[in-house]
């Protein structure tokens, strides 16, 4: 059995404060400062330009990538980090319609993150060959999989509901169609059990400072299916991507590995952070996170439904369906949640009307949800939301 204080101990969290938000923003792992002086100062401040060889600043990706495999059920080698999730999403898409050039649609839906939406449709509309987004309601989608379909792109656990799809039988669904599956794993990595290898998922992206703490604009990642690699034309060939950088080869020939999704230089202190934000999971495995995160939704929407009526779930209720986050509907949600921050409970917000919980047994307990549910209650029944400035909206919502 995992002993979660002892994870818990190994994050800053500030005194006062219940974060229900690591869904959005992992905190601070203690270790992490620390790193990133040690990287400044002794590694780039003494190494110098010798720290690419020295302290492994160019194997890093790799190394990285390779530890958060284990999380999502890929194999050592198949995951590399770099650039942001907006990148690897392009790099995805274009790589697999490229691998399915006789079909034109594309298929997402309704509920996907915007900028996945954003980034397909600025794709296709770049390559100007008459590719169609598809975009019908998570329900529909399984329904919708034909032999048209070149690409599905979806992402796991929707951000506003939490709804999760079955990876399992839509990426078969896809796959006896013929069709290409794209995963992003924003709010999976680090929150549910994932089995890409398993599933045999085609490609699959995320970001790592949500579940995986790794600090404001670390670095993305990109999962490739070992047997696809050869195959795949990165679309964004960067110099890193090359067989051999320094070779300083005017022609651009892909690395024979995973290395090839690799773009520009990456960020060595962003992911040095995340390097270390990661020891946090040493020994932890998704099974024991995922019953412990269970069982602790399961205690907020029981709580928050005995004491708050007036809020309306938008989860789902089963938990076989529903990742690490448990959301509300209430037409004042953005007030209401600005009203929780200010009393110390950290949750967010997502237009229109939904505030979000994010629930992380790596640093949340019982006695956190429980404390919880009673200021949230409290704020609903005293109406602490209706003032002034609750309403006033902030540019990050």
């Amino acid at each position: 059995m995992i002993d979660f204080a002892a994870t818990k101990s190994l994050f800053h969290l500030p005194e006062g404060i219940i974060y229900l938000d690591g869904n959005s923003l992992g905190p601070l792992p203690k270790k992490a400062a620390a790193r990133a002086a040690s990287v400044i100062s002794d590694e780039w401040g003494d190494m110098l330009i010798c720290g690419w060889n020295e302290a492994k600043w160019m194997e890093q990706p790799a190394r990285v990538g390779d530890k958060i495999a284990r999380l999502i059920g890929a194999v050592p080698g198949t995951v590399v980090m770099g650039d942001t999730l907006s990148i690897k999403v392009y790099q995805a898409l274009a790589s697999a319609l490229e691998l399915r050039p006789d079909r034109k649609v594309v298929m997402s839906d309704s509920g996907n993150f915007p900028t996945d939406l954003y980034m397909a449709d600025g794709l296709i509309k770049s390559l100007g060959r008459g590719h169609v987004l598809k975009t019908p309601s998570p329900e529909q989608v399984e329904g919708l999989i034909d032999e048209d379909l070149a690409v599905l792109m979806l992402t796991h656990v929707d951000y506003r509901t939490g709804r999760m799809h079955d990876m399992q039988r839509i990426t078969q669904k896809a796959h006896d169609a013929g069709a290409l599956v794209i995963w992003d794993l924003a709010h999976s990595a680090g929150a549910v059990p994932v089995d890409l290898s398993g599933c045999k998922a085609d490609f699959a992206v995320g970001c790592t400072y949500k579940y995986l703490n790794g600090g404001p604009g670390s670095p993305a990642f990109i999962y490739v299916r070992p047997d696809h690699v050869q195959h795949v034309r990165p679309a964004l060939s960067g110099w890193l991507g090359h067989a051999a950088p320094f070779a300083f080869d005017p022609d651009y020939v892909p690395a024979p590995d995973i290395s090839r999704m690799r773009v520009g230089t990456p960020p060595v202190i962003q992911m040095s952070v995340l390097e270390t934000a990661l020891e946090a999971w040493d020994g932890v495995t998704m099974t024991d996170i995922r019953a412990r995160s269970v069982d602790l939704c399961e205690q907020f929407i029981a709580g928050v439904e005995a004491r708050c009526p007036m809020l309306t779930l938008a989860s789902p209720r089963d938990a076989a369906q529903r990742g690490s986050q448990v959301s509300f509907r209430f037409d004042q949600g953005y007030a209401v949640m600005q009203a929780l921050i200010d009393r110390g409970l950290i949750g967010d917000f997502r237009a229109p009307d939904i505030i979000r919980f994010g629930f992380t047994p790596l640093y949340i307990d019982q006695d956190d949800v429980t404390a919880a549910i009673g200021i949230l209650a409290d704020v609903m029944a005293q109406r602490t939301w209706d003032c002034a400035r609750f309403q006033k909206r902030q540019a990050v919502t």
